[in-house]
Order: structure tokens, then sequence, then C-alpha cells
């Protein structure tokens, strides 16, 4: 019995002792050079799967803890900091960055590496690096921040559309975007109906990092659409700790820059006086029953009342933007890591009635089951989108074409149209000058686009049991669209304007103008095999990944016109009788087999083999299979024994590649079957019996086979100094492409049209990239951080087949139908303009209708024209980050040194006839010529005047994109941190281009929706 109460009374006394083993421990991670706290830092107990993450402070609380129990700080970058737990109940980490190791994983096709094992032209950009302020797209936050990536908007409307070009593109009329991949689902790049800009459609809120894959070494595993690079985005994950939640809302304004400098009314009835005094009876209204509802206090001129409207101002507006996210990651059952995220966004234009309203929503799970054999990675992100969008462009084309004395309202006889002024004929006031009235158009017309997105994949990732080495990757995946556009016309809308022809008088038709539904819906199915293990020895690692990938893209849609119906007296859906359900139904499909295997010799050699077989529904069966094989190698000369222990060099990499990919995307020229016999059935009225239809060919091509590029790379990768003062690499490439596909002209009758898409001829592009980042102060209170990059490409048309030249169909002038800008000649760079050589007098002014004589024949003709590349062979980028304390100051900038842009606004305007009146009571307005902007001389713009080279003026630009000073408040309350920013977005412009913005991808300034400044202010919680 005393022995028994002797063992309880021991156990009582060791209760409390073991109670008081586990202890909970916590502290805060800081970087070693820079004081700043790391968030994000895996804190585990060594041996365990006890552990947790740091918050956006550096903080971080472990519970469970054991005297003894080593911890281990382990972030990528930085080198693992072991600590030993000895009762304390703080520990604070100073962890040092680890430039040998580069331990920083960037996500390549099919798997990832990091930068120390990269053989490949890759470029990494995270969070830290992106550009800041109020944007509504992804591509807006890499902007610049790429060597070699040129990321040009369609102008500053919430939604415009971008053209992102790597290394210049690869093809003339065949797709040269780059194929982009969101958490391993490779998107399409038909955008839904109503959408612009389909990367509109992802929050930037969610976006980890980007990595860009330029050279055929990290291209060549996507094959067929990897010809023009590759974009692979990452979105945030969940958290192994604590649950963290973070609140953030940006809130600003903006207002046009840089608009058109163009006449007032005082200005333009001084110009009309001066230079047409017999058309000053056009200025102005004559009419005694009007009161201009504008502007009621008008001057006169001969009897007639004159308004001064500056209609540029009439359809733009000061905007305003606001953004809002909420996002909590946390571990869910202390097992499935896990974010989600809401997102509201309002962004209205600076045109009126231009609005663009966006709600997205997404889940990330990634749970790991038995012992971590099985990673399960689930992906769901949902986009509602509503936006209002008019004909902007016809808009603003008539705020430069409207005449400055002639009001917006009206309540007088003449040109009342619903209490909006209308220029009229002088033939007949009841028929419209061709020139609507801008707020008419905005005010009269609505339509919304409804576009609902999900983009959603599940990837089950088994690493064998038998064989750990060895795991099985199966990822499924959809991107589905639901688009609805419904366009109605107001009661006073100028385009349903109608004369009666009973009475001759004026009436309108209001109601539904257009109307389409779309579906789109694309399915993904990739399995591979993927095997990865380190040896001793000669070969010091395997990593190797075989398997398919099937990708299909269907659009379903139907779309119709409405129109006015004599009979009825309403607007009428307009019937198709070769298509009585206006439907459209396409689809292709892409099936692949795919291989590649990483071999480190000596753990310094990298050798990377890859090769990727491709077959596309766009060709025939004899055509339809390509195959795309590539090879890179990679150097660690840092780890060899004469730079080891190096005190300047801290990390030295040469890279060299060469490999193939394939182009078949060529639905923007060629439709979807573009190598099939297809026909369409005629109109009814050419029936030649009741009842039966006749049917015609489409114009087709059965010998289309795939456009390849053969890519060269030599590059090299640096860190020089202490904490990698300076880092950077420097890469020199070459493509060449063979079997272009382009649209070109063929002789009549043999492809049942002039032109036709073939594979004819071949192009070059060879440059130059370099990216650097310095780091010139480095301390516990205050960090600066320069990054930089410059980019040179060069490109030469070497072969076009039958043909010396081709017209560039999306460089087509604004006047004169027909003629176009640019053309792709061989031995000239693609996309160069072809005009002729303007002459000049003594004093530098232009002599209108004169041109050199280039061949010297005394006769000026076609032969005389030559070539000028029109986009930029020289692109840059570079930005700024202070951090003192709590305060951080970024900003970035890009440009480029050279392109040409066709100031199309001067040539239309810049004439001294062009106010004169075609059968118009009224006048067009015309550029300034009082303050410069054109040349007086000028009389007429008849062809061949709008192919002068005087119209082409210097691209070369330093744009200020955005400028951003924030403040932390740290440990508000408990750990929660609050930060506050002000950000100034498109800051300034700095340009010897006399238009509106020489930044513009097809290099034609015309109707141009103006960039805004956009002032914001934000706030940043975490908790």
């Amino acid at each position: 019995m005393k022995t028994m109460y002797s063992k309880l009374l021991l156990l009582l006394l060791l209760l409390p002792i073991s109670a008081l083993a586990q202890s909970t421990l916590s502290g805060t991670v800081r970087d070693n050079a820079s004081g700043e706290p790391i968030p994000g830092v895996n804190v585990i107990v060594q041996g365990t799967q006890n552990g947790t993450s740091t918050d956006m402070d550096g903080n971080f609380t472990l519970s469970g803890v054991k005297n003894g129990d080593q911890i281990v700080f382990s972030f990528i970058g930085y080198a693992d900091q072991i600590t030993a737990y000895n009762g304390q109940s703080v520990i604070d980490v100073k962890m040092t960055e680890d430039s040998t190791q580069l331990q920083e994983v960037v996500v390549i096709g099919y798997g990832s590496t990091t930068k120390k094992d990269a053989t490949g032209s890759v470029v990494s950009v995270t969070a830290k690096d992106f550009n800041k302020g109020a944007l509504t797209s992804v591509d807006q936050l890499l902007t610049g921040r790429a060597p070699g990536v040129r990321i040009t908007s369609a102008g500053g409307s919430p939604d415009a559309a971008p053209n992102i070009r790597i290394r210049g593109g690869s093809s003339l009329s065949a797709q040269n975007s780059p194929l982009i991949v969101i958490d391993g689902i490779p998107l399409d790049l038909v955008s839904p109906a109503g959408v612009s800009n389909p990367l509109s459609l992802v929050n930037p809120n969610d976006i980890e990092s980007f990595t860009i894959l330029k050279d055929a070494s990290a291209t060549a595993i996507y094959g067929s659409r990897a010809s023009n690079g590759v974009i692979i985005i990452t979105t945030k994950r969940g958290t192994s700790g604590k649950p963290q939640f973070n609140y953030s809302a940006t809130v600003g304004s903006s207002k046009a820059q840089d608009v058109i400098d163009m006449m007032d009314g005082p200005t333009f009835t001084k110009f009309i006086q001066e230079y047409h005094p017999n058309l000053t009876n056009n200025l102005g209204i004559d009419d005694p029953t009007n009161t201009l509802v504008d502007n009621p206090a008008t001057p006169e001129v001969e009897g007639r009342i004159l308004s001064n409207t500056n209609w540029q101002k009439a359809i733009s507006r000061n905007s305003f933007f606001t953004d809002h996210n909420f996002s909590a990651r946390a571990n869910l059952f202390g097992k499935i890591p896990a974010r989600a995220s809401i997102g509201y966004t309002n962004n209205e234009g600076i045109v009126k009635t231009n609005d663009y309203e966006r709600y997205t929503g997404s889940v990330k799970l990634t749970p790991s089951l038995f012992d971590d054999h099985l990673k399960i990675d689930v992906n769901a992100k949902g986009t509602w989108v509503d936006k209002n969008e008019i004909d902007e462009a016809s808009a603003l084309a008539g705020s430069l074409n409207m005449d400055p004395t002639k009001p917006i309202y009206t309540t007088g006889t003449v040109g009342n149209f619903g209490g909006y002024y209308q220029n009229t004929t002088t033939l007949d006031p009841t028929i419209l000058d061709g020139q609507y009235n801008p707020v008419n158009l905005l005010n009269e017309r609505r339509r919304p686009n409804k576009v609902n997105r999900l983009l959603a994949n599940v990837q089950l990732d088994y690493k064998m049991h038998f064989l750990p080495e060895l795991r099985a990757v199966v990822n499924f995946g959809v991107d589905a669209s639901r688009s609805n556009i419904l366009e109605t016309y107001g009661q006073y809308a100028l385009a349903t304007y109608r004369k009666d022809n009973a009475n001759g008088a004026w009436i309108f038709n209001p109601g539904v103008n257009y109307r389409e539904t779309q579906h789109i819906t694309n399915k993904l199915m990739d399995a591979y095999l993927s095997y990865a293990k380190n040896f001793t020895g000669a070969i010091t690692r395997i990593d190797a990944q075989a398997g398919h990938s099937f990708q299909s893209f269907v659009n379903d849609g139907y779309k119709t016109n409405y129109l006015y119906n004599a009979t009825t007296g309403v607007r009428e859906e307009r019937l198709n009788p070769a298509n009585p359900n206006n439907r459209y139904y396409n689809k292709t499909v892409l099936e692949s087999y795919f291989g590649r295997a990483n071999v480190d010799l000596y753990d310094r050699y990298l050798f990377t083999f890859t090769l990727r077989a491709d077959g596309s529904s766009l060709f025939r069966k004899d055509n339809r299979w390509g195959y795309f094989p590539a090879a890179g190698f990679a150097w660690r000369m840092s780890d060899e024994s004469f730079l080891k222990d190096n005190s300047v060099v801290s990390n030295l990499k040469l890279r060299l590649s060469v490999g193939q990919t394939g182009q078949q995307d060529i639905t923007g020229i060629a439709g979807y079957y573009p190598s099939s016999a297809i026909y369409s059935p005629g109109d009814p009225n050419s029936q030649y019996l009741p009842g039966i239809s006749t049917y015609s060919p489409n114009p087709f091509n059965d010998k289309l086979k795939w456009e390849v590029t053969t890519t060269y790379n030599a590059g090299i990768d640096f860190s020089l100094f202490k904490n990698q003062l300076l880092s950077g690499s420097v890469d020199v490439y070459r493509k060449d492409t063979k079997d272009l596909l382009a649209k070109v002209g063929v002789p009549p009758g043999q492809y049942l049209t002039n032109q036709i898409t073939k594979n004819a001829g071949s192009m070059q592009n060879q440059g130059v990239e370099v990216n650097l980042n310095l780091k010139p102060i480095s301390n516990e209170n205050f960090t600066w951080e320069l990054a930089g990059n410059f980019a040179y490409n060069f490109g030469e048309i070497k072969d076009l087949g039958d043909v010396s030249r081709n017209d560039a169909t999306d460089s087509g002038l604004p006047v004169s139908t027909g003629i176009y800008l640019a053309s792709n000649s061989v031995g000239s760079q693609p996309y160069s303009a072809y005009v002729f050589e303007q002459l000049y007098d003594n004093t530098g002014r232009i002599i209108p209708g004169a041109f050199k004589d280039r061949n010297g024949d005394g006769t000026i003709n076609n032969d005389d024209r030559y070539y000028k590349a029109l986009r930029p062979n020289y692109t840059f980028g570079f930005s700024t980050n202070f951090n003192y304390k709590n305060f951080d100051l970024s900003a970035n900038f890009h440009g480029q040194f050279d392109g040409q842009v066709y100031n199309a606004v001067k040539l239309q305007g810049g004439w001294t006839n062009r106010p004169v009146p075609n059968n118009s009571n009224s006048l067009n307005n015309v550029l300034d010529f009082y303050n410069g902007a054109a040349d007086p001389r000028i009389q007429t713009i008849a062809d061949p005047v709008p192919l002068s080279d005087y119209y082409l003026e210097s691209a070369a630009f330093l744009r200020c994109d955005n400028i951003t000073l924030g403040y932390r408040f740290s440990n508000i309350v408990k750990s929660a941190s609050v930060r506050i920013y002000g950000t100034v977005n498109n800051v300034f412009l700095v340009t010897k281009y006399s238009g509106q913005d020489p930044e513009n991808f097809n290099s034609i300034d015309s109707n141009f929706y103006p960039r805004p400044r956009i002032y914001s202010f934000g706030v940043n919680l975490d908790f």
C-alpha cells in the first residue's frame, strides 16, 4: 500500500513538470542586412509536423515546444537558421540571404526549379517588383518590369486591350502573343465577347508571381504554343500556420492628360475669316428661335449665334476608381492550407458612360494526404464583370471633328434633334451630314456587357510509396466564360433617326440594336510522370518528366442586329435565311506528348533535353503533327574551386540553349477551319430552284503546315559582392522562323479568293537583353534598391515566297479607304512604314506634294517609296525603392529609345481645306494652326499625301508609371499592422512627339483613348 501511495505521489509531482515541458514560443524574424521583417518564414520543430509561419510583420507563435527541440527557420532565398529551444519564451531571429544556393523557386512548364538550377532564359517577377496603384488588370502589374517583354495597352479605357510581345514576336500574320498559363491552365487567346482585355478577368490582388520563359530550353515543353514565349502566373496560396487576414482598399480619381490642342470658338472663327472668308455664314447658328442651352451668352458674327464648345471636354469627365479586397489564409483542420479572397473593383473611364464594374472570388486549397505522398492543389477563380462600353472611338473622333462654334444642346428649330444640336446637309435639313454629335452618341446609347468567368483546376500529385522519387501528376482544368451583350438606343439616338417619306419630317425609332450571347468552354487534361533523385558521383541529380496533354476550345454563340421595319414601324431582329438561328460555333483541339530530362554532372554542369509532339485540328491529317526538340546547358562557374571562396563573385552561371517551337494559331486570319473544304449557303434570292439553296465554297488551303521557330540563346547570370550588392543577367539570342503562316496574294482562280493563308517565307529576330539589380544601401534602418532592364531586338524578313512584300492589314489609315501604312517586305523589319520621302524648303518647311525621286528616274511613283521601321528596337524599364524604418517610397518607369508613330490626327485635321463643308450646313474643326500644330501650306491630303513620311514622328519616350509613398503602423492591436499609402499613376511622359501619346502598338495615332493620370489613396490591413 505504501508503495502505491509513493507511486501516486510521484505521478502528481510529474504532472505539472510534464505540462510545463511543452511551452509556447514566440518571436520575430528579420532580414539580417536591412532589419526588415520577413513574412511567410516557415518555423518548424525539426523532425516533426509541428510548425507555423510568420505574419506580415515577421511575428510567429509556436506551441508545443520542449526543451532541447531544434527550431528550424526557412525561407526561399535565405540560408536556413536553426536555434535550440532551452525554455526561453521569445526568440528573435535574423536570417541571411543565401546567394550561393539561390534557392528561390521559379515555376516552369509542368514543374518548378530554382534559379540555381535553371538552364533556360527565365525571368521571375514577384509581388515586391509589381507596379502599384490603381490597377485593373493583371498585365498592368508587369509593364516595364522584365527585359524583352513589351506590354502596350490600346489606351486609357478601363478594359484597354494589351499587346504583349516577347522578343518581338516570331510570326507575321499568325498569333504573336505569348502563351499565358494561370495555375497550370493555358489560356485561350480568344477574348470573351464584350471583353477587350481577358487579363482584366483576373484580380491582380490574387497574383503572387510571374515567370517569363523566353528561350527554347525554357519554352519547348509547351511546344506548339510557345513560339512567342510563355508567361506563367502563380496565384497566392494558404498557410500552414495560424490564420492570417488581409483587407486592402484603394480609392482614386483621374482626368484626361495630353488632350489634342484644338481651336476654340473665337480662334476657329478667326481662322475661317482668314482662310475661308466665303464660309463665315457657316459659323454658328442662324436661327432667331434658338437659345443655346450650354452657353446662352454668346457673341454673334453677321447675325449668327456662336457657341464656344470644347467638344473634348464635353465627352470627358473626372472619373473615380475604387478597389476593395479581402483575403483569409488558414490551415483548415490543421491539415489543409487554404486561401480565399473576394474583391470588388469599380473603374470609371474618362469618356462619359464608359464604366467597368467587377466582382471576383477565389479559393485555393493545398492539402497533403498519406504522409505527404498525395498532394492536392485545388484552384477556383470566379469573375463577374458588368461594363458599359459605347463606341468611344467614334465619340473621340466626333470631339475632334465637330465645329466649336456649334452648341451641344439647342432649343431652336435648326439642328434640334431631341434637344441635341446636329449638323445637317444644305440640300435637306432632315439629312445628317455624317458626323454625329458625340454627346448624343454617348448619352443615347447603352451597351451593357455582362461577362461571367470561371477558371478552375484540380491537380493530383502522388509520390509512389514503393518509389518516392517517382511521382504521377494529373491536372484537370476548365476555363469557361458566359457573355451577354444588349445594345439599346435611347429616345433621341441619332443612329435611329429616319425621314418620314409621307410628310418629310424626321422621326426616331429607339429600341434594341444588337444582341449577343456567347459561351466559351475550354477544357484541359494533363497527365505525366516525374522522376527526381540526387546521387553521389559524376551524376549528381536526374529530374525528368514525360506525359500527355489534351486541350479543347469551344466557342458557341448567338448574335444579331435589329433594324427598323417600315411596315411594322418598330425595330426587329434581322433574319439571315442562311443562318436562321444567327448562331456561330467553332471548335479547335490540341493534343500533345512531351518529355524533359534534367541531368546534373558534378553538381555544377547542368543539361536539359526536351521533346514535344503537337497535333492541331487546324491542319489536315498529313501535316497535323509537329515535333519540337530543345537542349540547354548551364555551367555554375561559381561552384568551381577557383571561384568557390571568391569575395567578389558570389554567383556566376553560363547558359547555352538551342531548340524549336511551333505555331499553329491562325484563326484570326484564316478562320477555324482554314485547311478544310467547307461550303456556305447562298442568299435565298439566288436559288435556281424553289426551296433549294445554293452553296459557295469557302477559301481554304489544304497544304498548310506548322510554322517553326528555332531559337539560339546564350546567357550569363551573376551576383557580385557581399549580400548580392549587384546582380543580374545578360542574354543574347537569335530566332529563325521558317514556313511563315502569312496572308499573301495569289493569282485569280487558284484559291477562290485573291488572298490566302500560306506557308510563305522566313524571318529572323536577334537581340540582347540586360537585367540588373543594385542594392547601394542596406542596413537595419535604411535600404535602397535599384532595378533596371534593357532590351534590343532587330527583326528582318528573309523571304516571302512568291512575293516581295504584302500589306499589313492592321495598319489601315483613317482616310482614303484602302490605304495601308505598313508593309512586310523582304529585307526590311516586319511592320515597316512604306512611305514617300517628303521634301522641304531652305527654311525647313514642307513643300506640299513634293517627294524625293529616290531612284532618279524623273517620275514619282511607288518605286520611290522606302521602308521605315515603326516598332521600337530599344526598350527599357527601371525602378527604385527606398525603405526607411516604417516609410517606403517606390517609383517605376518604362520607355523606348526609338520607333515611329504616324500622327493621323495631324493628317486628318492639319490642312487648311479641312473645314470646308461637304453638302453640310456646318464646318468641321481643324488643328490649331495658330499654335503651330500643323502647317497651313498643306491645303489637301489627296493621295499620295497620306503616305508622306512628314506624318511619321519619333515614338521615343520615358513614362513614369507610378510613384508610391507609404507608412506602416506595426502591432496596433496585438500583431495587426496597417499600411497607408498614396500613389500617382501615369505621373509624367517625356517625349518629342507632337501628338497625344507615342506609346501606340500599331503606331497609328487616331481616335486614341487618352491615358489618364490617377491619384489614389489606399490602406492595407493585416491581422
